[in-house]
């Protein structure tokens, strides 16, 4: 390949995004543009349907707070997740995102801490819990428990 095709190619594929990189895919194996475009309007031959969502209600609640330490939040204070996000700390709201997506698609975390004040439940089809402590660098001591609860 010359350095003058190559820019051309270069150029091509910046000017056209994938389209065109489909097509000098389809230019390298030898196939006509008509072709390609068949190829890629192919449906497939199984449908990919999306399993169905299961349904749950996350809940947080302040478990663990020292007095003082944290401006925002106290031992008790209960959220709905997602419709009071704007009322929880920006830090353990941020903490907490990945434990909720795995919670809001069914899944779990492996460890349960056993013997410890933080031991979790789980249960794929009731009740199912994660702590998470907020990283806050101060001596805040902030945990939360998030409940997961099938609907």
């Amino acid at each position: 390949m010359s350095n003058a095709r190559g820019m051309e190619r270069r150029h091509f594929l910046s000017a056209c995004g994938l389209a065109g990189a489909a097509m000098v895919g389809a230019a390298a194996r030898g196939e006509t543009g008509q072709q390609a475009a068949t190829a890629q309007a192919a449906p497939a031959q199984q449908p990919q349907v999306a399993p169905p969502r299961r349904r749950y209600s996350i809940d947080v609640e302040i478990v663990e707070c020292k007095r003082g330490k944290c401006a925002q939040h106290k031992v008790g204070d209960r959220f709905a997740y997602p419709a009071d996000r704007g009322r929880m700390c920006p830090w353990l709201l941020d903490s907490m995102n990945g434990a909720i997506r795995v919670l809001e698609f069914g899944g779990t975390m492996p460890w349960l801490y056993t013997g410890t004040p933080y031991q979790k439940v789980i249960d794929p089809e009731g009740v199912t819990t994660e702590f998470i402590r907020c990283p806050d660098p101060t001596e805040s001591g902030v945990v939360a428990k998030i409940t997961r609860t099938k609907v």
